[in-house]
């Protein structure tokens, strides 16, 4: 069993994978050594760790993973099962990275963007020959309420509610429509770019705030919410020179 971990900005997620089926999965706020093996299930079939770290991750957490089992830390130096085209890499998401990883597996020999809604919007593009070719950033839902009332005088800082109206008809209501409806429209604006380009492209979305825009963007997409979780349990499982083929998408196309 594998254990692997998304140490991420906000939420750090733990999950154990037989072969290549999850059968556990926790989030947290927090992540130490103690908490996780607190949590954890199952430890003592569990026979090898991945970890990927935004880089706030604590060392000691690190140092029991390397001392308890087979563990890799993802890193640019770690082999991945795709051909990685970026031109920084040591300075590419972990992330976004494991992301394509899986995205290839289960779409094989096809282009694909692989679009988070998190902390950050990410999209990543890896062609048919399973070059990942680099992507886009933007901020994400909270980053961007965030902006708005550090760097004004007067807007307050608001909280996720569901999708507005277009037109605002108070400040509160203005703020969500802006920063709602205007990632909506750079969601379908940029992959309208892609499948310009790139007509049968396949479109993936993940991220904590995905269910927010699953249902609101215009084009063809797959909802696949743990993508990352499953590219670092295939980069895994590819590094202990085993194959194991994830199963094709679960979520219909919308």
């Amino acid at each position: 069993m594998n254990l692997v971990i998304d140490y991420g900005n906000t939420l750090k997620k733990i999950a154990l994978y037989d072969r290549q089926n999850m059968v556990y999965f926790k989030p947290f706020r927090e992540l130490d050594a103690t908490i996780l093996c607190h949590h954890l299930p199952e430890k003592e079939q569990i026979r090898a760790a991945i970890l990927a770290s935004t880089g706030n991750c604590p060392q000691e957490l690190i140092q029991w993973l390397n001392s308890s089992y087979r563990f890799i830390e993802l890193t640019e130096q770690v082999p991945v099962p795709i051909t990685n085209r970026y031109e920084t890499p040591l300075t590419l998401g972990k992330d976004r990275l494991a992301a394509v990883v899986a995205a290839q597996e289960r779409f094989p020999r096809q282009d694909i963007l692989a679009v988070s809604a998190g902390t950050c919007i990410t999209y990543d593009f890896i062609n048919a020959s399973k070059e990942y070719l680099g992507g886009s950033i933007s901020p994400g839902i909270h980053m961007r309420f965030k902006a708005l009332h550090t760097f004004t005088a007067h807007l307050p800082l608001i909280e996720m509610a569901p999708p507005p109206r277009l037109t605002g008809e108070n400040t509160e209501e203005s703020i969500l429509s802006g920063v709602m409806n205007g990632i909506v429209a750079e969601m379908n604006g940029i992959i309208h770019q892609y499948r310009q380009e790139y007509p049968d492209i396949k479109i993936i979305l993940s991220g904590g705030d995905a269910n927010y825009f699953e249902k609101r963007l215009k084009n063809n997409i797959f909802a696949i919410p743990n993508i990352v979780l499953e590219g670092l349990n295939l980069i895994l499982s590819f590094n202990l020179g085993e194959k194991h083929s994830i199963r094709p998408a679960a979520v219909d196309p919308d």
